[in-house]
């Protein structure tokens, strides 16, 4: 489906701080960062902001003051943060994933993956990327050893290891959609980057359902998902982004760009009519 022509009044384009009305539009961090030019209620923030580490909580406040933030600050934090999408996202994952903030939660998860017969586990590093984060164990109990001893930082994501699982990479911005899956002969890491390989495959009707429902969730106005599609045919979320490596996608770099700005433009633009 072709997307539609965007038509964004010309006070919305551009990159520099611009008015309207008594509203501020700010499109770039550097404006943001700009002296005596703190945003305030009603201003729109139509950009990524570049937040170094333990400054996410300048979300929460520019969302406390009535700033309107374009992607979403949860999207913005789920894309930063792996244990903060596994809290809003586990219903979407793995059942039994958990993410585990101290040693007692840890302990609570060794009794429950006990119960459920749970033996190999996948451990996600909190702010780690690219596959290089990503450990697996052959029970949860080394993961309790090496934690107790102070070898593993908290917080950290755990999910059971599903054995001959898919990984399917999802890209939607607006009407853009594609799908490849990443495998790695050599390697339980399938990301790319890790040296799995691309091969671009179909989605059924209720898996663009199913990403939809959880960009939905998410506040995701577009998304890398990467999906686990398992030998019984269930499909769960494994991770979401709003940016992600496009290595073995079909779009370049380029069109990238330019599908993602025109579309958090037309997203201005309808938070803009709204308002008037």
């Amino acid at each position: 489906m072709p997307e539609r022509p965007l038509h964004v009044p010309a006070t919305l384009l551009g990159n520099a701080l611009l008015t309207v009305r008594s509203r501020r539009i700010i499109n770039s961090n550097r404006e943001l960062q700009e002296p005596g030019l703190e945003a305030a209620s009603g201003d729109i923030i139509c950009c990524r902001l570049r937040l170094k580490y333990e400054e996410e909580h300048l979300l929460l406040d520019l969302v406390e003051r009535g700033v309107i933030l374009i992607p979403s600050a949860t999207s913005q934090l789920a894309s930063r943060s792996k244990t903060f999408q596994a809290r809003i996202l586990a219903p979407f994952m793995i059942p039994h994933t958990r993410v585990i903030y101290d040693i007692h939660g840890l302990l609570e998860t060794v009794s429950l993956y006990g119960r459920n017969n749970i033996e190999k586990v996948v451990l996600k590093h909190d702010r780690k990327n690219a596959g290089l984060g990503i450990h697996l164990f052959r029970d949860i109990e080394d993961v309790y050893t090496q934690a107790a001893n102070n070898v593993l930082p908290f917080p950290f994501v755990l999910q059971p290891f599903v054995e001959g699982s898919r990984d399917v990479r999802v890209i939607i911005i607006g009407t853009y959609i594609e799908a490849y899956e990443r495998s790695n002969p050599d390697n339980f890491r399938n990301n790319l980057h890790c040296g799995g390989n691309a091969d671009p495959v179909s989605l059924s009707p209720e898996q663009l359902d199913f990403c939809r429902r959880i960009m939905e969730r998410g506040g995701f106005p577009y998304a890398h998902l990467d999906l686990m599609l398992t030998g019984d045919n269930e499909t769960y979320l494994a991770e979401i982004n709003l940016r992600g490596g496009i290595r073995g996608a079909a779009i370049d770099p380029g069109s990238y760009r330019d599908k993602v700005r025109a579309l958090e433009n037309r997203l201005l633009e309808a938070v803009v009519s709204e308002r008037e």
